[in-house]
C-alpha cells in the first residue's frame, strides 16, 4: 500500500463513527474464552442491530398474524408490514414495481424457483447453461439438476490465478444454446467483484437472459437491476444485517409473469376446484403458504438501517478495511493470500504455511476471533487452487481497525505454535 493510499484509509475508518454503530449490535459486546468478540466471519452470515431485532420483536409482541386473507386489525396491520419491506426492497434495488420482488427463504431457494419454473421448461438435450468457476455450490448445483433432468449441458466461463474470471472467450460460450447466464456479483469465497454489467451487456445482445447471485454484494454496494438490465436477481437477507430464512427474487415483470407457480398452496391462488385453479396475480403466485412474515419485517428493517447509513458510505468504510488488513496480512511471512483480484469486496482467505484451515479456525476461536475455514460451499474453487480449504475473514462495517490487529496477532499465535 502506497503512502497516499495509507492516508486515504486513514481518512476513511477515522470519518466513519464505528464506536455509535457498534452499539447498535448488542452480540459484538461479549467476550469468547476470555477475549473481546472478534466477528470476522460476515460473508457466512452478519450480525443484527437493535433496529431490526426490534422490528421483529414488535411484530411478534403486537402485530402477530398471518396476511392477506384476515379482515381483522391485526392482520391488516401484518399485511402492511409486509408489503412494506417488499416496497423497501423495491426501492433498494430500483426495481420497477413491487410486483417484481418475490419473497423467498433466501438465495438458493430463489435460483432453484428460476431453474425450475424459468429455464427447466426451454430446456432439450444440447441445450446450455452458463455459469462461472467462481459460484457459490448454490449457483451451481440448481443447474446440474435441470442438465440432469432435460439432457442440458453446464458450461463454465474459466477463473485465473488472481481470482478473477478469464473473460476471453466469453462471446464464444455464449451461443444459441445458451438458455441462461448465471454469475455471482461477489465471490463468497474470494472477494472478487465481477464486471457482471460488462457481461449482461454482451449475454443480452445474443437474447440470453441473465441471473446474478447478489448474495454477497447487497451487504456492500450499491446494486440498481434496471441498470445491470438483468433478468434476475437474487439475495439472502441474513447476510446483510436481517433475519435467517428470508431473501428475495427479482425478476422482470413480463418473465415472472409467463412462469408457471413453483410450488402449489394457499395465498398463490385466486380459486379452486378439483376440476381447475385459478393462480394468483404477481408476486402473490410464487408465495405459496404462510410466509416468513417476521423476517421479511427484519429484512425492511435492515433495508432501513442500511440506508441511514448509507451505502455507499459503507462501501468506502469497508473498502478502506480489506485494504489495511490486505496490506498487513501481506506483510507477515508464512502467510499466503489466496484470491489477489484487482477488485475485491470484504473478503480476505488466506494460508498459514502448513496449518490446516479448520485448526487456523479453532486457535483463533481460543483468542476470540471468529472466521470462517472450510471451502465456503466453493469447492471448484478449492480444486483450482490445489487446496482443500482456506482460512477467510470476511468484514462488515462494524469492524475495526483494532480488530484487524487482532486477526494479526491471532496469526501469529497460530504460527508460534506451530513453529
Amino acid at each position: 500500500m502506497t503512502q497516499s493510499t495509507h492516508n486515504l484509509v486513514d481518512t476513511m475508518l477515522n470519518d466513519f463513527d464505528i464506536a455509535a454503530i457498534r452499539r447498535d449490535f448488542p452480540i459484538l459486546n461479549q467476550q469468547i474464552n476470555g477475549h473481546p468478540l472478534v466477528y470476522l466471519d460476515n460473508a457466512a452470515s452478519s450480525q443484527k442491530p437493535v433496529q431490526v431485532i426490534d422490528a421483529v420483536d414488535q411484530y411478534y409482541r403486537l402485530d402477530n398474524a398471518n396476511v392477506h386473507r384476515g379482515v381483522h386489525r391485526l392482520s391488516q396491520r401484518a399485511t402492511d408490514a409486509y408489503e412494506g419491506a417488499r416496497s423497501k426492497i423495491r426501492g433498494f434495488l430500483n426495481a420497477k414495481s413491487d410486483k417484481e420482488i418475490i419473497f423467498v427463504r433466501g438465495a438458493t431457494e430463489a435460483i432453484n424457483l428460476v431453474a425450475q419454473s424459468f429455464v427447466r421448461p426451454q430446456l432439450q438435450a444440447g441445450d446450455e447453461i452458463l455459469i462461472s468457476y467462481l459460484e457459490h455450490h448454490a449457483n451451481i448445483v440448481p443447474w446440474q439438476m435441470v442438465c440432469e433432468q432435460t439432457g442440458a449441458t453446464l458450461k463454465i466461463i474459466p477463473m485465473t490465478e488472481s481470482g478473477e474470471l478469464n473473460l476471453s472467450g466469453l462471446d464464444e460460450l455464449l451461443t444459441d444454446k445458451t438458455k441462461i447466464m448465471a454469475v455471482g456479483q461477489v465471490s463468497n469465497a474470494l472477494g472478487t467483484v465481477n464486471p457482471v454489467k460488462q457481461m449482461t451487456e454482451k449475454a443480452k445482445a445474443k437474447g440470453i437472459p441473465v441471473l446474478i447471485d447478489g448474495a454477497q454484494a447487497v451487504p456492500h454496494m450499491q446494486v440498481d437491476v434496471q441498470e445491470l438490465d438483468c433478468d434476475f436477481y437474487v439475495f439472502s437477507g441474513h447476510k446483510m444485517f436481517a433475519p435467517t430464512g428470508i431473501g428475495a427474487l427479482y425478476g422482470k415483470q413480463a418473465l415472472l409473469e409467463a412462469m408457471p407457480p413453483w410450488q402449489g398452496g394457499g395465498d398463490m391462488i385466486l380459486s379452486v376446484s378439483f376440476d381447475h385453479t385459478e393462480y394468483n396475480a404477481l408476486p402473490y403466485k410464487f408465495e405459496a403458504g404462510t410466509p416468513h412474515i417476521g423476517g421479511a419485517v427484519g429484512l425492511g428493517a435492515a433495508i432501513d438501517y442500511m440506508q441511514s447509513i448509507g451505502i455507499e458510505k459503507i462501501a468506502a468504510y469497508e473498502h478502506a478495511l480489506l485494504e489495511l488488513a490486505t496490506d498487513k496480512l501481506s506483510a507477515i511471512d508464512g502467510v499466503r493470500i489466496v484470491g489477489t483480484a484487482e477488485h475485491k469486496a470484504s473478503v480476505l482467505s488466506f494460508l498459514i504455511e502448513d496449518v490446516h484451515p479448520h485448526d487456523v479456525g479453532t486457535i483463533f476461536d481460543q483468542q476470540g476471533v471468529a472466521i470462517r475455514a472450510g471451502h465456503h460451499c466453493a469447492q471448484p474453487i478449492m480444486q483450482y487452487y490445489g487446496i482443500a480449504a482456506t482460512a477467510r475473514a470476511s468484514f462488515a462495517f462494524y469492524n475495526t481497525e483494532q480488530e484487524i490487529d487482532a486477526l494479526v496477532k491471532a496469526i501469529h499465535t497460530t504460527q508460534e505454535l506451530f513453529a
